[in-house]
């Protein structure tokens, strides 16, 4: 197999890099970081140099070049089938695919209240009502997948799946701007943030210094 690199952000901020290093980790990947520091001169030519189209995470595999989170994600899941990074069953495979697909390509509203900054702990802003329908969208497909699909461990669908890696940004922002959730989403957030995988990035997400605004 060839050695891969994971082009990523900084820890601190880049939520899409996030997702495909903790699937990486969660596999047992053997893989290289390489980390190009956001909102820097020279930010935008070093992402050019490994990606065409511009933006980060990148999974670089031999010739083969990964883009866009929830893809270098599915190739993950290809490299490792053992690692089971989807259910094995059917219907909660699909519903996996549904819920972390949701994920990829919804929650504008709130993305843009609540960016991600694990670091900080801020006091909660004035949410509009999209934002508070993001936040009770995203309990509601925890309660459902824990419920039909959960029995066999602390995720969405028991085991550590591609659906937890999409989500595990948000978890970081719940925490730092202090949302309040129900009880069975705080749990599921609570066994996110107490992955190795995830302390491991915390750990150097704390350590970075502060973008310029």
């Amino acid at each position: 197999m060839s050695a891969l690199t994971l082009v990523i952000g900084n820890k601190n901020y880049s939520s899409w890099s996030l997702r495909p290093w903790l699937a990486l980790r969660q596999a047992g990947a053997d893989f290289t970081e390489e980390l190009i520091g956001l909102r820097q001169p020279e930010t935008r030519a070093r992402i050019l140099s490994y990606s065409p189209a511009g933006r980060i995470p990148v999974l670089i595999d031999g010739d083969v070049t990964v883009w866009e989170s929830l893809a270098i994600c599915e190739y993950v899941a290809e490299l490792y089938p053992a690692a089971g990074l989807w259910p094995d069953d059917r219907a909660a495979r699909a519903v996996c695919r549904s819920v972390a697909t949701e994920m990829h390509g919804g929650f504008a509203a709130l993305r843009q209240a609540l960016p991600m900054d694990y670091r900080a702990s801020l006091p909660l802003p004035e949410l509009d009502e999209a934002v508070h329908e993001d936040i009770a969208r995203i309990q509601a497909a925890w309660r459902t997948a824990r419920r039909r699909f959960g029995a066999g461990g602390p995720f969405l669908f028991g085991r550590f799946s591609i659906a937890d890696a999409m989500y595990a940004p948000v978890v970081t922002r719940f925490a730092t701007y202090g949302v309040a959730l129900d009880e069975v989403a705080q749990a599921y957030a609570a066994a996110v943030l107490d992955l190795p995988a995830m302390q491991e990035w915390l750990a150097a997400a704390r350590l970075e210094p502060a973008l310029p605004q």
